[in-house]
């Protein structure tokens, strides 16, 4: 019996009744035109899809069938709504949360560097973080941007479209093998390749194909290196050689220096003790100068090997970062690396003939540089200065403050004492430009004798007096009258007459009296007056 057309529609009906709207249904190209394709879907009306949504249009043929979404049964005018765009979309999304579940890896390229990672397409951008990405495509971006990569899916937001890749996480299931393995084939000596992985400021680590070996900052060069970053960049590709390797601590420790011979070995026959040396003053410490003659050796340059006079407080005064310098080889130590360097010794010493130009006892003049409580300080010339010790500043007692007495630049005449080349000492006199007063005292002061004197300072125990210039005496309190008021009875600059009671040359010291002077006259006094009381009785 023929069906009618009722019959049909109901079939159509029928096999709709197992899809819905939002499926992926298969269908048929019936048709391709210019700018749209007409795709059954075995329903009573054909869904028409634009051109644009099929990557390969010019490849597409009628009979090839095809996965489309049905966005709506049927439109205004009875077609159902297809698309092809969306279709492959949603496969896409449902293979990749498959992959994610599944933890299987996906294919993709890279597009671009970005912020903190790289831009892959997996179907969809995704995002591989720089820590996800293995070292090869760090270090070689550009020729990894034309491979099919293989990643896989590390964290997955439908909604918000976010897709995280990972190229390290690929390789955990081989890593224990392939480290097992690795450890097996290195031995101390060997030289490997490997990338650098990280750099921080201690050194570099090496990834050598699975195992990371340290490059400590003390075993990357033989010279100096101030942080590792100054010589290697990370993904650089380099050769080491293995040091040492700990397989319980899972420690591998590199150097690169160690490819190249020690510059230290027979040092002494690059370098001997006493020669003339240039280098570049690499590094500046308060105690000296880092000389570097070579890389790999430096040499100290001490601050008390700079100036054979003047008195540095630091090295920046003599020398600059980056100057190019002529030093001595003053010592070596090859065992420790160790070379001693001086720039004074370019010079001759001053100090060696010092004694030959100022023999003790001549008569030089000099400035006046500084002055102290203990002192002052003299330039014989420049950077050669001698002490005139508060002692022989004067023959007088008196001479305990010397900055009453000099000023600084002061230009003063003295007399050397002693000269000490190797402390660089020099000891000079002011006093012993005039003979010592007190030489002649013996015969020209006796006890008993009334002098007179200025009153030049008062104190508690007594007054000093001087009876000339370089020679003082004191007064005690108790050779003055009882009871007096020093201060007030006597003033500073003041005349007086007093006996000498006692001589001390030895200990430069001269003992007076008033309390003497006044009973020996009060004595003679009585004496002259009981003479005439018994004159006259003898007239009588």
């Amino acid at each position: 019996m023929q069906k009618t057309k009722e019959d049909l529609e109901a079939l159509y009906e029928q096999s709709f009744k197992n899809i819905k709207k939002g499926d992926v249904v298969k269908g048929k190209i019936i048709e391709i035109g210019r700018n749209e394709v007409v795709v059954d879907i075995g329903y009573k009306s054909e869904g028409v899809i634009p051109l644009t949504e099929f990557k390969d249009a010019s490849k597409l043929k009628v009979g090839d069938e095809t996965d489309v979404l049905l966005e709506k049964i049927e439109d205004e005018s009875g077609s159902v709504v297809l698309s092809k765009e969306k279709a492959g979309e949603m496969k896409f999304w449902s293979d990749i949360a498959a992959a994610f579940s599944e933890e299987k890896s996906v294919t993709g390229k890279l597009v671009r560097r970005i912020k903190g990672g790289f831009s892959v397409d997996i179907g969809v951008e995704g995002f591989l973080p720089t820590s996800q990405s293995d070292i090869k495509i760090i270090a070689d971006f550009e020729n990894m941007l034309r491979k099919d990569l293989e990643f896989k899916i590390i964290k997955l937001n439908k909604m918000r479209r976010n897709v995280v890749v990972s190229r390290n996480a690929l390789f955990k299931k081989t890593q224990v093998e392939d480290k097992e393995k690795l450890f097996g084939e290195l031995k101390e000596g060997q030289i490997r390749k490997g990338f650098i992985k990280n750099i921080t400021d201690f050194g570099a680590f090496v990834d050598l194909g699975g195992i990371d070996g340290l490059l400590h900052i003390t075993d990357i060069s033989w010279g100096r290196v101030s942080h590792p970053s100054d010589v290697l960049s990370l993904g650089q590709e380099i050769e080491v050689m293995i040091l040492s390797i700990d397989k319980e601590k899972n420690r591998v420790s590199l150097g690169l220096k160690q490819k190249a011979t020690n510059p230290w070995l027979d040092i002494d026959k690059k370098y001997s003790v006493g020669s003339k040396v240039k280098g570049k003053v690499v590094n500046i410490t308060a105690y000296g100068a880092f000389v570097e003659l070579e890389e790999g050796i430096e040499g100290l340059m001490h601050i008390s090997q700079m100036s054979w006079t003047k008195k540095i407080m630091h090295p920046s005064e003599v020398v600059n970062m980056g100057d190019v310098v002529e030093a001595i080889v003053l010592s070596l130590e090859e065992g420790e690396e160790k070379i001693s360097l001086g720039i004074k010794q370019l010079e001759a010493n001053p100090w060696e003939k010092v004694e030959e130009k100022y023999p003790v006892g001549a008569k030089i003049k000099g400035t006046v540089r500084n002055i102290t409580d203990y002192g002052v300080f003299v330039e014989i010339e420049e950077g050669i200065d001698g002490l005139v010790h508060i002692s022989d500043l004067s023959w007088s007692t008196r001479a305990n403050d010397p900055s009453k007495m000099f000023k600084k630049d002061d230009e003063i005449e003295v007399v050397v004492l002693s000269i000490d080349p190797g402390n660089r000492k020099i000891s000079l006199g002011v006093k012993q430009l005039t003979s010592d007063p007190w030489e002649e005292l013996s015969d020209k002061y006796k006890d008993g004798m009334d002098v007179e004197c200025g009153v030049i300072k008062i104190t508690k125990f007594g007054v000093f007096v001087e009876l000339e210039q370089g020679v003082e005496g004191l007064i005690h309190v108790s050779e003055l009258s009882e009871g007096e008021n020093l201060e007030k009875k006597y003033e500073i600059g003041a005349r007086i007459t007093a006996r000498i009671v006692k001589i001390d040359l030895q200990g430069r010291k001269i003992g007076l009296s008033l309390k003497a002077k006044s009973e020996a006259q009060s004595t003679k006094s009585e004496t002259i007056s009981n003479n005439k009381n018994t004159n006259a009785q003898n007239d009588v």
